[in-house]
C-alpha cells in the first residue's frame, strides 16, 4: 500500500504579485505542499476556495476592497472550510485581531524566513494553532489596549459572561490556554491527565461557541483586563 499522503492544497492571498510569486516558489519547492491558486483581494480568495477546496489558506489582511478579515469569515463559515493562516505585519495588529477572532488559527509576518513559513502551514493544516509566545503575547497585549471606558466594559461584561458558564476546571484549563501552555503543561499544573485536558479543552470550545486555542485566549484577557 502506498502511505504518501496527498500534499497540502494551498490558496496564496496577497495583493502584491511579488509576494505572491516568491511564496509559490517556496511553497512549490516542498514536496508535501501545493500552490492551487492564488488571489489578489478578498472577494477573489473566496472564489478560489469555492473552486480548489484547499486544505490550508495564507491570507494577507490588507487588501484593497474586501480585506482579509471579511475573507476569513466568510470562508470559515462554509462547510468543511480550510484552515487560514493569516500573512502580516507588526503595524496592523487590529487586522490580525479580527482575522483570530473570525477563527483564523495563526499568524506569520512577512518577513519571516521561508522555513518557518512552511513549518507554520505544516502546523495548522494539522489543525494546530501556529503563534510564536512572542507573537501571542503582543496580540493579547494589543487585545486588551487602551479602550474607551464604556468599550472596556461592554467587552468585559460579555466575555465574562462566557468564562461563567465554564466549571471550574474549564475555566482553570482556559486560563492556563491563555498563559501560553500546551496540553501536557495544562496536565502538569492541574495535576490530570492529558485526556482529562482535552476534554476540558473541548467542552470549553463549545460553551465559549469559540473555534480554537486563540479564540479561548482572547476571551479569557477579555474578561480579566
Amino acid at each position: 500500500m502506498d502511505d504518501e499522503r496527498d500534499p497540502v492544497r494551498i490558496v496564496v492571498v496577497d495583493d502584491d504579485q511579488l509576494v505572491r510569486m516568491a511564496l509559490r516558489l517556496v511553497l512549490d519547492g516542498e514536496p508535501d505542499l501545493t500552490v492551487v491558486a492564488e488571489a489578489a483581494d478578498g472577494d477573489a480568495a473566496i472564489t478560489a476556495v469555492e473552486q480548489h477546496r484547499p486544505d490550508v489558506v495564507l491570507m494577507d489582511v490588507r487588501m484593497p476592497g474586501r480585506d482579509g478579515i471579511s475573507a476569513t469569515d466568510a470562508i470559515l463559515g462554509r462547510s468543511a472550510p480550510p484552515r487560514v493562516l493569516v500573512l502580516t505585519t507588526f503595524d496592523s495588529d487590529d487586522f490580525v485581531l479580527g482575522a483570530l477572532r473570525a477563527g483564523a488559527l495563526g499568524f506569520v509576518l512577512k518577513d519571516t524566513p521561508p522555513a518557518q513559513i512552511v513549518d507554520a502551514i505544516r502546523t495548522v493544516a494539522a489543525g494546530d494553532p501556529a503563534l510564536s509566545p512572542a507573537a501571542t503575547a503582543r496580540l493579547i497585549a494589543a487585545a486588551t489596549g487602551p479602550r474607551s471606558p464604556e468599550a472596556r466594559r461592554s467587552v468585559q461584561a460579555a466575555a465574562a459572561g462566557k468564562l461563567a458558564t465554564l466549571t471550574a476546571r474549564e475555566l482553570d484549563t482556559a486560563r492556563a490556554i491563555a498563559d501560553g501552555l500546551g496540553n501536557a503543561e495544562i496536565a502538569a499544573r492541574l495535576h490530570v491527565s492529558v485526556a482529562t485536558v482535552k476534554a476540558h479543552i473541548g467542552n470549553v470550545l463549545g460553551k465559549l461557541a469559540v473555534e480554537n486555542r486563540v479564540q479561548i485566549a482572547l476571551v479569557v484577557r477579555d474578561a480579566e483586563d
